[in-house]
């Protein structure tokens, strides 16, 4: 049913400009993306299967969070969403990245820390495997770039120092913060995260350039080993 064919008061469109986007729930923002449902299936009806828990709905995502980080190929499977749907999708999550890193260019990282978690998380939180990037920030540590350097199962040896210092030296960053993620969805740091972190600090410091923190993230949730005095 598409959402012109729902009485008046229950039409999303009509209650996010009478109310306010706050007034709608997840499903109903969901339901003005996708605008129309499927054969036996209304849009709000599908909003709320892509939205439930994928242990309970093999077609869930687990939320809005699950649901935007997921890939134009993650959707495939669900049917009903079509190319376009797919790809209006991934762009309100590719939108929220590109506002996020703004921010981040435009102020220090010091203004934003929840700018920065959020950031990281969009980027890495719904990877199935590991990936180790770098934030490179200038000496008023605002945000030069963030880089995807290494990918597999992350140790002291298997993240090159030289790597991270010559990507470093290229941006002429004064600072990074370090980040990987953890596919398990814990977001503790084990011993290899902590001798990883003091490894690329040693490294980092002999040409004068700070590390401010190492996040981790995983889905959801992120750790800064800084404020928990890990570094």
């Amino acid at each position: 049913m598409p959402l012109k064919d729902l009485p008046a008061d229950a039409r999303p469109r009509e209650k996010l400009l009478a109310r306010g986007p706050a007034a709608l729930s997840d499903a109903e923002l969901l339901a003005l993306l996708l605008r129309t449902g499927i054969q036996g299936k209304s849009v709000l009806h599908l909003a709320d299967e892509l939205l439930a828990d994928p242990a309970k709905n093999p077609n869930g995502f687990g939320g809005i969070s699950g649901l935007l980080h997921t890939s134009a190929k993650d959707l495939e499977r669900i049917k009903g969403l079509g190319p376009a749907k797919r790809a209006e999708l991934v762009a309100v999550l590719e939108l929220a990245r590109r506002a996020l890193a703004e921010q981040l260019k435009e102020r220090t990282v010091f203004d934003t820390p929840h700018a920065v978690s959020d950031y990281l998380r969009l980027h890495l939180g719904q990877r199935p495997y590991e990936v180790f990037a770098v934030i490179f920030l200038d000496a008023q540590n605002r945000m030069l770039a963030l880089e995807e350097l290494f990918r597999g199962t992350l140790t002291q040896t298997s993240v090159y120092p030289r790597e991270v210092v010559i990507r470093a030296l290229h941006h002429s960053a004064a600072s990074v913060v370090l980040a990987h993620n953890h596919p398990s969805g814990s977001v503790q740091p084990s011993r290899a995260d902590e001798y990883l972190t003091q490894n690329l600090k040693s490294a980092l410091a002999l040409l004068d350039i700070r590390v401010l923190d190492h996040v981790i993230v995983a889905q959801g949730q992120t750790l800064s080993m800084a404020e928990k005095g890990l570094m």
